[in-house]
């Protein structure tokens, strides 16, 4: 097996992480699972939202975690990689607008 530093065995890990500080983990589960219940949006919806938010923050966990999840309430390949190309239009207009900002610093200093 090649070693890499993202081990997707380590997924399965994830409701270890109370081991160093319980209280604290028991609390983020509690309302981790309050989050993806259904409510206002469907547990469904919020898988692809959670994909396409995976994706934005680059983590292969939540990628892998979710791609699965996503997948198994019934969203299509095409619907999946629509959110993906959704964050990813967000995350480069985010970048993108920050521009505004070193434009007027520019002209500012070029007065």
């Amino acid at each position: 097996m090649e070693n890499n530093y993202y081990n997707s065995e380590d997924l399965k890990k994830f409701p270890n992480v109370g081991e160093f500080q319980k209280e604290l983990a028991d609390k983020f589960f509690s309302y981790y699972g309050e989050v993806f219940k259904d409510s206002a949006l469907s547990a469904r919806e919020k898988s692809l939202i959670a994909l396409a938010v995976a994706h934005t923050v680059q983590c292969p966990y939540c990628i892998d975690a979710y791609s699965s999840d996503a997948y198994e309430k019934g969203w299509s390949e095409a619907q999946m990689m629509e959110a993906v190309h959704v964050a990813t239009a967000i995350r480069g207009g985010s970048s993108l607008v920050h521009s505004v900002q070193m434009m007027n610093k520019v002209k500012e200093i070029a007065m």
